[in-house]
């Protein structure tokens, strides 16, 4: 690569080569980098232009001009070019010729130079996590006799007085959704981060329902869809919308003045009713949230979708309270999904700090051998730093709102996160550097602030300072039994559970990777091979599940956990077994594998050719509360969690 170009990436933080799952250097073209780099604003496409802009870099450090947000942890100090003024958050004022290392937590502002920066001073660490157990659940596929098609906020609620008292429940996204037609399916492209999927609304918890006359309640409960199948979203929210819609003249006079933000997401959800769910196809003078004709723009919608977030509050309040009472030490655990569809509402809103046409995804690795374009658009890191990271506190903040604690999924992408430039493919993009002193410090801010844990999903190709970042911070990395081996086995085999990270949250599988039974069945080799998602022979991976089951085993037997006689449902017992000796601060069990099921609920890489996200339980609710095997595990996970 021309060294102009390279040193040009490098000054914007864009990767010109990085080290692939297998550890091996892999360079990237001067094509993936030029278009990056376009993607932040930089013209790289000709030599002139190449010097022009690293002119522009050498002016900017000559000048050595101040970013526009400074972090620093609590109890440390920084120097600063000049004499300056910081305003504390709360309102008082300091002189100072550095920033002092008695500065309390929170936003603050720094006043130098001529520069008004943003400072934020975040904690060293939070509170060491407790020691427990839990669920992972993907609450939509938990379905009972009292659902609409899918498990709800109420179904959850319920699920906490059945489940064997664990110490949390981590849930899959609830992130909010654009209220039209199709509703789509994974919660991992959601419309917005900060708010939340009225698809999940418990409709005869609501008050107004409770208090409706008998004859709109009957007619609500008319409504109900039938509950048979695969999940249809569209249907679901169609049935919802439609009693909601009987419900909200009873809401009463609702003031859209309290809550700016969620006052702009509601007005974006009328506005895409009226005119479709891309902002993009919309008449031009409502493309930007702050145009005239947005702020002039007026409906009763507004304050109808205003009202449903509210609801969802209350409900995910009752939940938290729910979880409370039950004495569950880390309650209810959210899950952030790592980007947004940038047709939808956060798009819109929070296009100024967004990257324009970026799609997010990942390289090549050993389960996903074509690399991913999750579709997903990208916080521009330069526009975080000049805006003081206002947009990424708020989502945090709203999260925080209603959550014990969160995983933070792709937690690498605090680091960096691989962009897709528009025209290629996912092995065609690169990695774009961001700040982790700003990233993870805000998150342990807004998580310390609200009393609650972080869990960060740092599987698959993850830098050491990732996990050393996590560790140092006290915050949760992941320890999957698929994926922990013994680096000292020249054979690669599995890590014996004594070794186990303590700083990690446990578990035998996720929601993109076989389930216990459908490892056990090479299930995985099956379908990926039915949908062409091998990038090698078939018979080659059918050999490689063979080793990994036949290696699994063989620590299970040195564990004492299986004879060779153990059949299938015993193995999966063993494999909870296995986790409940490890040290590991959280361990989770999911019902996909207490159950058996053999479907994984999503296969990267895959759209329509695949039931993604739209596969229930085959168990309902009311059985999972007596079925002996959902018992059985919750005792053996208990039992860890009271004999250590």
């Amino acid at each position: 690569m021309d060294a102009d170009l390279a040193a040009l990436a490098t000054a914007h933080g864009v990767a010109t080569w990085y080290e692939d799952w297998r550890r091996e250097r892999r360079d990237v073209s001067a094509e993936s980098v030029t278009g990056v780099l376009g993607l932040l604003g930089v013209d790289a496409t000709t030599p002139a232009a190449i010097s022009t802009e690293l002119a522009a870099v050498r002016e900017r450090e000559r000048l050595g001009r101040m970013p526009g947000t400074v972090v620093v942890r609590q109890g440390s100090g920084r120097d600063l070019p000049g004499p300056a003024t910081i305003e504390l958050e709360d309102g008082t004022t300091r002189e100072a010729t550095e920033v002092p290392g008695d500065l309390p937590l929170g936003w603050h502002r720094l006043l130098v130079g001529g520069q008004d920066i943003t400072l934020v001073v975040v904690p060293t660490e939070l509170p060491e996590p407790p020691q427990t157990w839990g669920w992972m659940l993907q609450l939509y596929a938990l379905r009972s006799a009292r659902s609409w098609g899918m498990g709800d906020l109420g179904d959850l609620r319920e699920f906490l007085g059945v489940s064997g008292s664990p110490g949390l429940v981590l849930l899959n996204p609830l992130h909010a959704i654009t209220p039209t037609l199709p509703v789509p399916s994974s919660p991992y492209s959601p419309s917005s981060r900060r708010f939340v999927n009225p698809l999940y609304l418990r409709i005869e918890d609501i008050p107004e329902y409770q208090r409706a006359e008998p004859a709109v309640r009957k007619k609500i409960d008319a409504l109900r869809p039938e509950t048979t199948g695969l999940i249809d979203y569209s249907a679901v929210w169609e049935a919802k919308r439609a009693a909601l819609e009987l419900l909200w003249p009873l809401a009463g006079a609702a003031d859209t003045d309290l809550d700016e933000g969620l006052t702009d997401f509601a007005r974006f959800c009328a506005l895409a009713e009226e005119h479709g769910p891309n902002w993009r196809a919309w008449p031009a003078e409502y493309q930007r949230p702050d145009a005239p004709a947005v702020k002039a723009y007026e409906s009763e919608r507004i304050a109808f979708h205003a009202w449903l977030q509210r609801l969802l509050l209350d409900q995910l309040e009752a939940a938290n309270r729910e979880a409370r009472e039950r004495g569950m030490p880390a309650g209810v655990v959210h899950d952030l999904a790592v980007g947004i569809d940038p047709n939808g509402a956060d798009g819109w809103l929070l296009q100024d700090v967004l990257a324009e046409g970026v799609h997010a995804g990942a390289p090549p690795d050993a389960f996903n051998q074509l690399g991913q374009d999750w579709g997903l658009a990208a916080w521009r890191p330069d526009r975080l730093i000049e805006t003081g990271y206002a947009a990424y506190r708020d989502m945090l903040r709203r999260i925080f709102r209603y959550a014990g604690g969160l995983r933070v999924d792709h937690v690498a992408g605090l680091w960096r996160l691989w962009w897709v430039p528009p025209g290629m493919g996912p092995d065609g993009g690169t990695y774009v550097h961001y700040d982790p002193e700003a990233m993870l410090g805000i998150l342990a801010l807004e998580a310390h602030r609200a009393g609650a844990v972080v869990i960060g999903e740092d599987l698959g190709t993850v830098l050491p300072e990732v996990t050393e970042g996590l560790e140092r911070m006290n915050m949760l990395g992941s320890a999957v039994l698929w994926f922990t081996r013994d680096d000292d086995d020249p054979d690669g085999g599995y890590l014996p559970a004594e070794k186990y990270p303590r700083n990690a949250l446990a578990s035998i599988s996720t929601h993109d990777l076989p389930t216990a039974a459908g490892f056990l069945a090479g299930e995985q080799v099956k379908v990926r091979a039915e949908l062409g998602q091998l990038a090698g022979p078939v018979e080659q991976e059918r050999e490689n599940a063979a080793k990994d089951r036949a290696q699994l085993l063989d620590a299970l037997r040195a564990a004492g956990l299986v004879t060779a006689a153990s059949t299938d449902a015993e193995i999966i017992v063993a494999m909870h077994e296995f986790l409940a000796r490890t040290p590991c601060r959280f361990v989770t069990a999911s019902l996909y594998d207490v159950l058996g099921e053999l479907d994984q609920p999503n296969l990267p890489g895959t759209m329509d050719e695949y039931p993604n996200w739209r596969m229930p339980l085959k168990t309902g609710l009311e059985k999972i509360a007596e079925d002996p095997r959902v018992h059985a595990i919750a005792r053996i996970l208990g039992e860890r969690k009271a004999s250590r």
